[in-house]
């Protein structure tokens, strides 16, 4: 009696847990992507004067927060608006008669000068890319504006005579705006940045330009 009764219920327990183990996925259709960013660049510098010569590694970083709204039914489509922040660090030689004048530091001599800003940035970017509900690796083509607000700018001097900090916020553009493209696929993604307007308000014409990747988190 005992064993008919434990062949009859042996399907139902093999049935039930079968159903445990293998719950259903559930499908988001609403999903975003792309919601946090980090990008790290060197910078090459545009509109460079006569004699400008940079040196070791001139670093961008920024990093920030998105907000993804697609606008197209499959979700490849999408526009993207956010803060950030901002970190650019500028190394480079200047002569000392093109800095302080003819006669300032005699015989004259190639100063290593490093600026370095701090910045809040507000991208906008369209984005294209083939993803899924259920895969964070695919294709993506990002390309925005960025206007970045510099919070507080410097610029250290090292020369024969010692090392010299001093602030120059109020000689630099306080807004500054750029173009940019971001392409790759899964978390390397090539990243170019095209600053529009020059640094300083007033002499140098210089402006960045920035190539290095930017990586994407959900």
């Amino acid at each position: 009696m005992y064993r008919i009764v434990f062949l009859l219920l042996t399907p139902f327990f093999l049935w039930s847990q079968n159903s445990i183990e293998e719950p259903r996925q559930e499908i988001d259709s609403l999903y975003r992507e792309d919601q946090f960013y980090f990008s790290l660049s060197y910078n090459l510098v545009q509109n460079r004067p006569t004699g400008f010569k940079q040196f070791s590694f001139s670093p961008g970083i920024s990093v920030g927060f998105l907000r993804d709204m697609p606008f197209t039914k499959n979700r490849h489509w999408a526009i993207a608006s956010g803060m950030g922040y901002s970190y650019n660090n500028i190394k480079q030689f200047i002569n000392s008669e093109e800095l302080l004048g003819v006669g300032a530091i005699t015989p004259s001599e190639n100063i290593r000068t490093t600026i370095i800003a701090h910045g809040l940035e507000f991208p906008l970017e369209i984005r294209w890319r083939n993803s899924t509900p259920l895969s964070h690796k695919f294709w993506r083509i990002y390309t925005g504006f960025k206007a970045t607000y510099i919070l507080d700018a410097r610029l250290n001097l090292e020369t024969s005579f010692g090392k010299d900090k001093q602030s120059i916020t109020n000689e630099v553009n306080r807004w500054q705006f750029g173009a940019y493209i971001t392409a790759g696929f899964n978390t390397w993604n090539p990243y170019i940045y095209y600053g529009i307007n020059p640094i300083f308000k007033d002499g140098s014409k210089i402006s960045n330009l920035n190539i290095g990747f930017q990586f994407y988190i959900l």
